[in-house]
């Protein structure tokens, strides 16, 4: 995601999230942050129809925010994103993802399922209109130490 595409996220985030949408001011501070912020969207030729956002603080990473346009569900793209930010959150050092889910969207609860996440918690009223949120924990693996001649039998 570059600057340029912020007033196109922002009206999809308006669009997709009406009632808990970021205000447009978040995306560029978010943005701003590339030390520990790693923000993508995906795009046809013409629009963009999915974006998403990874915070990373060594050992935790957070997913801020993953959207795809109703129109492109089921093509992909929402499972291409996710795995940028998993990649991204590893390289970055991360030994957990986390992210919060809507408790009323089962389509995105079996989403992170598939990815190996695993409910650990359960925000209350977490939402703007009530909805809980569902905390959901994916654990990386962590890379082998190399090993050494001094390592070998």
């Amino acid at each position: 995601m570059t600057l340029e595409d912020v007033p196109a996220v922002n009206a999809l985030e308006q669009r997709l999230f009406p009632t808990d949408a970021w205000p447009l001011h978040m995306f560029f501070d978010e943005l701003s942050q590339t030390d520990t912020r790693r923000y993508l969207v995906a795009e046809t030729a013409s629009m963009i129809v999915g974006y998403a956002g990874l915070m990373c603080i060594e050992p935790i990473a957070d997913v801020q925010t993953i959207a795809v346009v109703p129109e492109f569900e089921g093509r992909g793209i929402g499972s291409a994103l996710l795995t940028r930010l998993i990649g991204e959150a590893g390289r970055r050092g991360a030994q957990d993802v986390l992210l919060e889910v809507r408790a009323d969207n089962p389509r995105a609860q079996q989403l992170y399922l598939r990815f190996g996440f695993e409910q650990i918690h359960v925000r209350r009223r977490y939402y703007r209109d009530g909805v809980d949120a569902l905390i959901m924990r994916l654990q990386l693996a962590p890379d082998p130490a190399p090993t050494t001649e001094a390592d070998q039998p």
